[in-house]
């Protein structure tokens, strides 16, 4: 199922679900037995889910049109956000872009970082350049939504603690970050400004036929006005989602709401790619990102 948060036609932010070009409020259909957000409907979503599986069985449910609302954050406020780096590409296109290699200990464990959960944004909203950023960039990646709480968890037996996926650009100051990371720590200012995610949390099951050796065999693309710039394939990722949700978990409980990000596609920010390529992204650029399976996220910068 598709898992949406939105905005209703009095201005009210609401959860529900995603029925073809529907969208059903699930406190309403529920008569008052589902929540109206995201947060508490993960928090809870083994005895929720029950409830949606009845009622998307049923017919004439009341719904607006994606016309008559506007969708936002999926999940709006994120217990924590960790963002890992696990594409072997990535880090070594980045590494050589620095003049550097990769270091050896990024084969011994996945590695990542934490960033803001309170910049989220969502499918169409504006994303503003940070004022001391001349050089924005976008990052293609997906996330994973923890829907059961759990600590020391080994990577074969992560797949019970996930609730969904959804697309996430990973926004980046890249001048912001490079400056900070020399005192080797960050990213930090050069990342939290903004991250976003959607256009719906995907529950896990859905991406079950895309699943191939314990990865997704998800092409992903990455568009700038019109023109793709980036694309990759998720089943390439060296790490699993399992060998991060194990990492992350490791003397640490992870519970429902967290999000775990993938880190960068191969080739998937204009970073990798080279000024030969795309310039920085500057004020009026509209930046697409699309992954099978997981829809559209489109935002423009400001």
């Amino acid at each position: 199922m598709k898992f949406v948060t939105f905005y209703n036609q009095d201005g009210q932010m609401r959860a529900g679900w995603l029925d073809g070009d529907r969208v059903i409020d699930m406190k309403i259909a529920s008569k008052g037995e589902l929540p109206d957000n995201m947060a508490e409907f993960i928090k809870n979503n083994e005895k929720y889910m029950k409830n949606v599986k009845t009622l998307s069985g049923s017919t004439n449910l009341p719904s607006y049109s994606l016309e008559e609302i506007r969708l936002t954050v999926p999940l709006p406020n994120p217990v924590t956000f960790r963002d890992f780096v696990a594409f072997e590409t990535h880090v070594k296109n980045a590494t050589k872009r620095s003049g550097d290699t990769v270091a050896p200990e990024w084969y011994e464990m996945p590695i990542f970082y934490y960033s803001n959960p309170n910049a989220m944004k969502g499918p169409g909203e504006e994303v503003k350049r940070p004022a001391k950023c001349i050089r924005l960039d976008y990052e293609l990646e997906l996330a994973c939504i923890i829907g059961k709480e759990g600590r020391n968890i080994k990577s074969d037996e992560a797949e019970e603690y996930i609730f969904g996926y959804t697309i996430l650009n990973d926004w980046s100051a890249r001048d912001i970050q490079m400056k900070e990371m020399k005192v080797l720590l960050g990213p930090a200012k050069g990342k939290d400004f903004a991250t976003s995610i959607g256009p719906y949390l995907l529950t896990k099951n859905e991406l079950e036929p895309y699943k191939s050796a314990g990865r997704f065999d998800l092409e992903m693309t990455a568009a700038v006005n019109g023109e793709v710039l980036s694309r990759g394939n998720f089943k390439d990722i060296y790490y699993t989602f399992g060998d991060m949700i194990e990492r992350a978990s490791e003397e640490v409980t992870l519970f429902p709401g967290d999000i775990i990000g993938s880190g960068t596609v191969g080739f998937g920010c204009i970073m990798e790619l080279g000024a030969e390529v795309h310039r920085w992204l500057e004020p009026g650029d509209e930046v697409e990102l699309k992954v099978t399976g997981l829809g559209t996220l489109k935002n423009r910068i400001i």
